[in-house]
């Protein structure tokens, strides 16, 4: 599996406040890894510095071999790398279709093949039938996957995603599992996800960073973090 992006020694610090420290983290193309640790861990500031929101106080960030430490965020988008929040951003009084038109046109690409992207999102997130529908007509799960589309109709190579299925139903839940899985395997896509639901983690079979004190505690298969004594003191737990 060919690295798609890695960390080295990424620290960050807010005047007297160690949110990371010293992180080395790596993925590859095609690769899920799911991010877990009780709040206050240093998740949300980790993904932040691969996307460009916070500046690494230090340590290197590279992608495809790129140092990206001091890229800013709409570099960052440019050479494939696109963050989701956990409350979904869409224009509500837009079509999906058009949601995913106005993400498109973050690539030059010809006319007809920005059709053709679309349409071939509009076949992953299951919302082809919904396609003419005002964003503000979905419902809560719809709207994440659209969210989901939108930085697939601008041909993210590397998702980061806070949270996505928050406020979901089960069935959209295991939508959502399905959907990542797929996106992983036929567009060799990767993600980081971070995630509070243990069910949505556990289906989704990926590889699992437990975060700590802004540290790496442990990584493994989820039944191999859930089965280590430090994980269920700090985490699992109390959960």
């Amino acid at each position: 599996m060919a690295e798609l992006i890695r960390t080295e020694g990424l620290t960050k610090r807010f005047r007297g406040l160690v949110a990371n420290y010293h992180i080395d983290f790596a993925l590859g193309a095609g690769e899920i890894r799911c991010i877990i640790g009780p709040n206050g861990a240093g998740k949300t500031t980790f993904i932040s510095m691969i996307s460009g929101h916070h500046a690494p106080s230090s340590g290197r960030i590279w992608f495809r071999g790129r140092d990206i430490t001091r890229l800013p965020v709409h570099g960052r988008a440019k050479v494939g790398i696109a963050r989701k929040f956990q409350t979904p951003t869409v224009f509500d009084r837009l079509t999906v279709r058009q949601n995913l038109e106005i993400a498109a046109l973050g690539k030059p690409v010809r006319q007809a093949e920005r059709r053709r992207r679309i349409d071939e999102v509009l076949e992953f997130i299951r919302l082809v039938e919904l396609s003419g529908t005002d964003a503000s007509h979905l419902s809560h799960g719809q709207r994440q996957w659209l969210e989901i589309g939108m930085l697939l109709a601008n041909r993210a190579e590397l998702l980061l995603l806070d949270e996505p299925t928050a406020g979901m139903t089960a069935e959209e839940t295991q939508a959502t599992v399905e959907l990542l899985r797929r996106l992983a395997r036929t567009l060799t896509l990767s993600m980081v996800i971070i995630e509070h639901d243990m069910n949505f983690i556990r289906q989704l079979k990926a590889p699992v960073t437990v975060l700590h004190l802004g540290r790496v505690l442990t990584e493994g298969t989820f039944d191999e973090v859930a089965r280590d004594e430090r994980v269920r003191d700090v985490y699992l737990g109390h959960a």
